[in-house]
């Protein structure tokens, strides 16, 4: 599974699942990539880890074609992706660690069904109690950010990944 998780809401915009992570490839990631660009607009950067999807030419060339930089985390480095490893971690303990899927049409129901709850029905302390989807439509969330001169992990917070 490839969760893109906006960093700025915290809201899990797309959750793409496959039967090993070795299915999902480059193009997957540009395809949805692609599709989240057109909706919500390009970021200044995205965070992500070193895994091949992210590290291959194509996503890449794709991203420079885009100007949007990559900041690569670290490896053993989970706190440099907290939003991230905070969304993965209440997704499995929440959902992947309690069903035994039958087949891959579960899987994707499933997972689709958790991430309109998450996004839309469920809120967060972090957000003053409101869900993702209603924090953002109270953000300026308009376009792509800048560089503030501020810290990595302080910018961060501020664009959309």
């Amino acid at each position: 599974m490839m969760p893109v998780v906006d960093e700025y809401t915290r809201e899990s915009l797309s959750i793409d699942v496959e039967r090993s992570t070795s299915t999902l490839t480059a193009e997957d990631v540009v395809a949805t990539l692609t599709s989240l660009f057109g909706s919500r607009g390009e970021p200044a950067f995205i965070r992500s880890d070193n895994g091949p999807e992210f590290m291959a030419k194509a996503v890449k060339q794709w991203l420079e074609a885009s100007e949007v930089e990559t900041l690569y985390i670290e490896p053993g480095s989970p706190w440099e992706n907290a939003y991230s490893e905070t969304f993965i971690s209440r997704f499995s303990d929440e959902l992947l660690k309690r069903e035994v899927f039958t087949d891959l049409l579960e899987a994707k129901v499933l997972v689709d069904d958790y991430r309109e709850h998450y996004n839309h029905r469920r809120p967060h302390s972090a957000l003053g109690y409101l869900t993702p989807s209603e924090f953002a439509g109270e953000a300026d969330l308009g376009g792509k950010q800048v560089n503030t001169g501020k810290p990595e992990e302080l910018e961060s917070a501020l664009t959309l990944s």
